[in-house]
């Protein structure tokens, strides 16, 4: 059980982090170098997270996916002193778009009382549908398992719109080829995105927003943090974990009981002390990326409290100081305590 903690607007605290993290990254967008740029940017979110003022414990990792050494499997303790909170983070969600130049990246973190946020492990995917507050009371745990144009015709009744004018966030998988046939028969609009389902699920549950669902399978780390931002946002959520083999199929069993169980957002992180900050890295439909001017950058970012249901937007512009490193990249330096 989550522990009750009386804690400021630790969004503040971690929007600082998700900024920093951007700074970093973005001086990689384009070259092509994925590994180094998500190395470059869990050092800037760690660099941040140990001078919040908690007792954090940092939670389940991208890095078991990547399937590579990470600061951020070796540091599960950070914060410089305070209540206890579990943190989960992706320094850059996307960071395939981030080495490609593409929009979309975004850097990403969350925080709830100590217990409040469920870990998947050891499942590394989750099967996602999200839609927001409109439709939420709506979504039930049959929608899984229906066919796609079942589960459209119910959010277009939700949304009072036609099915055709539904647009559904799909990730370009393989795995998806069924998923985006069945969508298009049932006459709803497609958007393919190459990676950044974090991302997609804020745009889904964000009200008002261009996207109306997002469905099919993605990170499970992802999924939680999402779970975050739908809960605070007020949508709806639910998940299942995607076992890839017999293997994982009977960790997941031992680990969690019934493999099929499908989880709401509320199931992943209980309470309702949440905090979510996010930053753009590149451009997308959700957030601004970083823009660097000579010794200046600016930054877009969301900030959301799932206490108050708080949603704000904040453009930053930081001081910068830089210098090169024997790569050629170059390092940025913001002042260590920037104000929020």
């Amino acid at each position: 059980m989550a522990e009750r903690v009386d804690v400021h607007n630790l969004g503040f605290d971690l929007v600082r982090a998700t900024e920093h993290t951007a700074l970093q990254a973005g001086r990689w967008v384009g070259l092509g170098d994925r590994a180094g740029a998500d190395d470059a940017a869990a050092q800037a979110m760690m660099e941040i997270l140990d001078t919040l003022p908690i007792d954090g414990y940092l939670m389940d990792t991208e890095a078991r996916k990547a399937g590579y050494h990470s600061q951020r499997e070796t540091r599960q303790r950070v914060g410089a002193g305070g209540p206890a909170m579990d943190l989960l983070v992706d320094s850059v969600d996307g960071v395939g778009l981030l080495a490609l130049g593409r929009p979309g990246a975004i850097s990403v973190a969350c925080a709830a009382p100590h217990g409040a946020i469920w870990s998947p492990a050891p499942a590394l995917y989750m099967e996602k549908i999200v839609v927001d507050r409109e439709v939420g009371r709506a979504l039930v745990a049959e929608c899984m398992d229906a066919p796609a144009a079942w589960t459209l015709a119910l959010i277009a009744r939700m949304k009072k719109k036609a099915v055709r004018d539904l647009v559904v966030f799909v990730l370009d998988r393989p795995r998806h080829h069924t998923l985006i046939e069945e969508i298009r028969r049932a006459g709803a609009r497609v958007q393919v995105h190459h990676d950044g389902d974090v991302a997609g699920a804020l745009l889904a549950a964000m009200p008002g927003g261009p996207i109306d669902v997002l469905m099919g399978v993605g990170g499970a780390l992802e999924g939680v943090l999402a779970a975050a931002a739908v809960r605070a946002l007020g949508g709806a959520m639910l998940g299942r974990l995607v076992p890839r083999n017999d293997e994982e199929r009977e960790a997941i069993q031992a680990a969690h009981g019934d493999h099929k169980r499908v989880y709401t957002a509320a199931d992943m992180i209980a309470g309702e002390e949440i905090f979510f900050a996010a930053t753009g890295v590149t451009d997308g439909m959700l957030l601004q990326g970083v823009s660097y001017a000579g010794d200046r950058a600016t930054t877009h970012s969301l900030v959301l409290r799932g206490k108050s249901g708080v949603r704000r937007l904040i453009h930053t512009d930081h001081p910068l100081r830089e210098s090169p490193t024997s790569s050629g990249a170059r390092v940025l330096s913001a002042p260590a305590h920037p104000s929020p």
